[in-house]
């Protein structure tokens, strides 16, 4: 069972860098965890809590295009590590900022920004990466061994994060978060990539428009794209809003969101371990739309609860069908897609699935002052589930996948 959950762990390549990705992220979600509830503490304000979390994520709906063409034109490594570079320095800069009691809200955002253009390169080069280091067989499994190396890393990061934020200050979960940047650039530079870049004398532009082509030549694959904007336009922002949760309705401190960003990331592992040993198995299609419509209840649940570990039960059981739903749907576009389209294939998906988590946060983040964070959560919930439902039910194209 071990050898068949783990099976792309065979791959030298995909270990090396699934160990630095690994790394990178647990200091990511130190930073994660540490930004959010300084935001809070500074500003008191749910709605700058939500523009941050837009800010980090708009740049990724806007320049992720361009990215996927270059991801199809340059060693892929390179716009990796150029990525990692700009997210360690920012990093460092507000670990400065705040150890000299200098940081400012309009710094956080800004530096936001920065991050989020940066992983607007790396984004898709990621994404086209990975399969490209396993068989193709293997590329569910290796899609579900990534979900779990990030949500491993949303689990460590936070307990550590917050440990570090208790005992040394919010700083040094910054400063943390930079070193770790050095760990998936070693991991790049020890990778042997076969994939060589086709020289083309096509405009960025026009490789783009082959990009939509593809896509809407596919069928199903305009659809896994609208559901995956609409997952993470309606779910993510459960994550986003969590220090809401933790500081307002249940009157708690930072280790109150640890608890809650620890169990939502070990539901997450769950699911992710569950697709793993799944494999490459058939119906992803409804397998994905069931696991949407069971988050959207989750959702719900975990926004009207008022008893904590009630709420820690509810984060585990609706990060382990968003990670089953995303896994599946993240599958289904790379098996469909060429290694020669996927860099701009995969752009266009992580526009839509990382471009819903923007506008899910500001409108959230709009929406929480005038009804309360439950209220409009529970509403993010019911729509999903009804969304869920329409696909599985009505319009079959993906159920069918």
């Amino acid at each position: 069972m071990l050898r068949r959950v783990f099976k792309a762990f065979q791959y030298r390549d995909f270990r090396i860098l699934w160990i630095g990705a690994c790394t990178s992220t647990i200091g990511t979600w130190m930073q994660e965890l540490a930004q959010n509830w300084l935001v809070l503490q500074l500003t008191n304000s749910p709605f700058l809590l939500g523009l941050d979390a837009f800010l980090g994520d708009i740049p990724i709906f806007l320049f992720s295009l361009f990215g996927g063409v270059l991801a199809d034109r340059i060693d892929r490594r390179y716009i990796l590590i150029g990525s990692q570079v700009v997210q360690m320095i920012s990093a460092m800069i507000l670990a400065i900022l705040i150890w000299t009691d200098r940081v400012q809200i309009w710094e956080i955002l800004l530096l936001s920004f920065v991050v989020g253009t940066a992983q607007s390169f790396g984004g898709p080069a990621y994404s086209a990466l990975v399969p490209s280091l396993v068989e193709k067989e293997d590329v569910p499994n290796a899609i579900a061994l990534n979900s779990i190396q990030f949500n491993l890393a949303r689990v460590i990061g936070p307990v550590i994060g917050g440990l570090a934020m208790k005992y040394a200050g919010a700083g040094w979960c910054f400063a943390l978060n930079s070193l770790s940047f050095l760990a998936v650039i070693i991991s790049l530079l020890r990778l042997h990539i076969n994939f060589s870049p086709p020289r083309t004398g096509e405009s960025i532009l026009a490789s783009m428009k082959q990009g939509f082509k593809f896509i809407r030549d596919q069928g199903a694959m305009a659809t896994l794209i609208i559901i995956a904007f609409c997952m993470t336009l309606l779910g993510i922002p459960i994550i986003t809003f969590l220090p809401v949760f933790a500081k307002i309705v249940f009157s708690g401190d930072a280790m109150t969101y640890t608890l809650f960003l620890v169990a939502s990331g070990l539901g997450s592992i769950t699911g992710a371990l569950t697709v793993a040993w799944m494999g490459d198995v058939h119906n992803k299609g409804r397998i994905a739309l069931a696991a949407l419509v069971l988050m959207g209840a989750g959702i719900v649940g975990f926004s009207q609860s008022h008893y904590m570990p009630l709420s820690c039960l509810m984060l585990y059981f609706t990060g382990a069908v968003l990670m089953c739903a995303f896994s599946m749907i993240a599958s289904l576009v790379q098996l469909i897609t060429p290694n020669d389209m996927r860099g701009r294939v995969m752009s266009v998906y992580n526009v839509a699935f990382r471009g819903g988590m923007p506008f899910g946060s500001v409108l959230t983040g709009w929406l929480v002052p005038l009804l309360t964070a439950p209220t409009v959560l529970s509403l993010n919930g019911v729509v999903l589930l009804g969304l869920g439902l329409y696909f599985l039910v009505v319009q079959r194209k993906v159920a069918a996948l």
